[in-house]
């Protein structure tokens, strides 16, 4: 019984949860746009377009699995 009232104590701070959580969510597609956006620069359009679609990728699919658990 002592689990659970920790577990669902109301003076419980998930602040760090969410904030890693969110970094999951947000933080690899940012990082492939970035590199994506560099290789464009340096006139590598092909692999900046694969970049490009893994980051969108990633983000679609990070929103709809990490935005369901956090709901």
């Amino acid at each position: 019984m002592k689990l659970l009232n920790i577990l669902v104590s109301p003076n419980m701070d998930l602040g760090g949860a969410i904030l890693m959580v969110l970094l999951i969510m947000f933080g690899p597609p940012l990082m492939l746009l970035l590199v994506g956006i560099g290789l464009r620069v340096k006139e590598k359009k092909k692999a900046a377009k694969v970049l490009f679609i893994l980051a969108a990728l990633y983000l679609l699919i990070s929103l709809g699995i990490c935005g369901t658990m956090m709901m």
